[in-house]
């Protein structure tokens, strides 16, 4: 049963819905993947504007929460990009350092967990399946479709649980 008297809930992902990850990619195309280039490069992500006003938007009548596929090992440096870029305070849920699961599993995880005591307003997530899976779920959604999508993202998300 959820909590009517508390704020609902705003979650938002990071990567390609809130920070433009389009000058990391590189890392993400070569064989073998660069991982540690990829992560390291975060700290540079431009906000998109879209992102950042409907989580700025969010916040006057929600609690705002990040989800994130990024690897537990990633917080200090994504709690200082969400600082630097003026967004809403909120908890933020990452995967393990180890968790290897696609991210429409291990979001929709956090999601369930989230929704046991807290009425989800909305998920803001550019990835399609984690969308797909999570309006079955009864999550209402928005796809966060303003950046430019990546393969290699996708793929990294879905076949190699990496963010």
């Amino acid at each position: 049963m959820t909590d009517s008297t508390r704020r609902p809930l705003a979650v938002f992902d990071l990567d390609n819905t809130l920070a433009d990850t389009a000058h990391r990619q590189h890392f993400l195309e070569v064989r073998p993947k660069n991982w540690a280039a990829f992560f390291a490069a975060a700290p540079a992500d431009p906000p998109l504007a879209e992102g950042i006003a409907l989580a700025m938007e969010s916040a006057r009548t929600c609690e705002v929460v990040y989800l994130t596929g990024r690897p537990e090992r990633c917080r200090r440096d994504t709690l200082d990009w969400l600082a630097a870029h003026g967004l809403p305070e909120g908890r933020v849920h990452m995967r393990g350092n180890a968790d290897r699961r696609p991210a429409r599993f291990t979001k929709l995880e956090i999601l369930r967990g989230l929704a046991q005591d807290r009425d989800i307003r909305v998920l803001v997530d550019d990835d399609e399946l984690v969308c797909d899976d999570a309006e079955r779920a009864g999550f209402t959604v928005v796809r966060a479709r303003w950046a430019a999508k990546s393969e290699a993202l996708q793929d990294a998300q879905e076949r190699e649980g990496r963010t």
